[in-house]
């Protein structure tokens, strides 16, 4: 499929007045990731960009009380990640289409097995596929290349190659992994909100190697999707 030919032949989707009647939470972990998105929303008053700390308790506590305290529409997870080798590469962004807390559960004999699979709970939240399909289709517009697929949520960032082949088999076709994510989309689940999860990648998921990140890089491309953001979200 040439992306750029089909990007051509979609219409530029630019929302009416509804805009308005919209209000977005934006949840980052750091300052340097909520600047980003700042820039790419151009001073848009309809969204406002929290940032939360590093880590799914943190993120889903500081989105909570956020929720409670003021109206919102929607709730995005936004930040940059690790991508997984062949699925999703640097300099690039990935949407989710499924939000996965990938390290809450067991070790045993067997291998890991995860909270629902105990019996205990939950650890995949969908996010909504509607808005899902029209930021994509303005990404494409837009010429940002990206992914879409589950982005894991972890408390410890992978740091081997032997990890990072563990956790890309854990969940299938898992694109990327970061930290915050599936806490900001429980506390988004609990107020009856729709969620989205954005990251731009930085780094490939495997041994820890920081001269090899482009943070720089990834802070530009999550910037440009934010921009798309703004257009798109009605």
């Amino acid at each position: 499929m040439n992306l750029v030919q089909d990007a051509e032949k979609l219409p530029i989707l630019i929302p009416g007045r509804q805009q308005a009647e919209t209000r977005v939470l934006v949840v980052t972990a750091v300052s340097a990731e909520k600047d980003a998105v700042l820039r790419g929303l151009h001073g848009d008053t309809r969204f406002e960009v929290l940032v939360a700390g590093v880590g799914s308790v943190v993120a889903a506590v500081k989105t909570a009380k956020e929720l409670a305290a003021a109206k919102y529409s929607l709730v995005i997870s936004a930040g940059i990640g690790g991508g997984f080798p062949g699925r999703a590469e640097v300099g690039s962004l990935v949407m989710a289409n499924e939000i996965v807390v990938a390290d809450l559960g067991a070790e045993t004999l067997e291998g890991f097995r995860s909270v629902d699979e105990l019996g205990f709970g939950y650890t995949q939240i969908q996010t909504d596929a509607s808005l899902v399909d029209r930021v994509t289709r303005a990404l494409l517009v837009a010429k940002i290349p990206f992914t879409m697929g589950p982005v894991l949520t972890v408390s410890t960032v992978t740091g081997t190659a032997a990890k990072g082949v563990e956790m890309a088999a854990r969940v299938a076709d898992a694109t990327a992994e970061a930290m915050e994510g599936f806490g900001v989309g429980v506390a988004a689940v609990e107020s009856g909100l729709p969620v989205l999860e954005m990251r731009a990648i930085s780094n490939i998921v495997g041994p820890r190697e920081r001269s090899k990140w482009r943070i720089k890089e990834a802070l530009e491309v999550l910037e440009a999707a934010s921009a798309v953001l703004s257009e798109v979200i009605l």
